[in-house]
């Protein structure tokens, strides 16, 4: 599986972006997954993740009510509409996917199998 993250970019505070990961691979839908992201300095930490229906979400703390996470199967695609931005959310962010088969979310990042090249988010305040 590989993964494309994009979207990334500079922001004024407040504002938003919608960052894209694209998968390859016949089996998109059968992946849970995940939003990462890493600032300088810092660990890479748990942003979102979403099911393989898309029915069930998770967040961390820190961005519940500011940032979406979907999914379009179709598309073999999953998207973090990150609204209210503030300054703190500047790293870069990966996407993750848990390989076939592992259905539960996790929010390390062990949990995942796949990663992205990551893209960058810069808040400016």
């Amino acid at each position: 599986v590989q993964l494309q993250a994009s979207g990334g970019g500079l922001v004024q505070a407040g504002g938003s972006l919608r960052l894209s990961c694209a998968a390859s691979g016949r089996a998109f839908s059968n992946y849970v997954m995940g939003w990462f992201r890493q600032a300088p300095g810092k660990e890479r930490e748990f942003v979102a993740a979403i099911s393989w229906s898309g029915v069930s979400t998770n967040y961390t703390d820190s961005v519940k009510g500011r940032f979406t996470i979907s999914r379009r199967n179709a598309k073999n695609t999953v998207y973090l509409q990150m609204n209210s931005l503030k300054p703190e959310d500047t790293a870069v962010y990966y996407c993750a996917a848990r390989a076939s088969g592992k259905f539960g979310i996790r929010v390390g990042p062990a949990g995942y199998d796949y990663w992205g090249q990551g893209t960058q988010v810069t808040v400016s305040s």
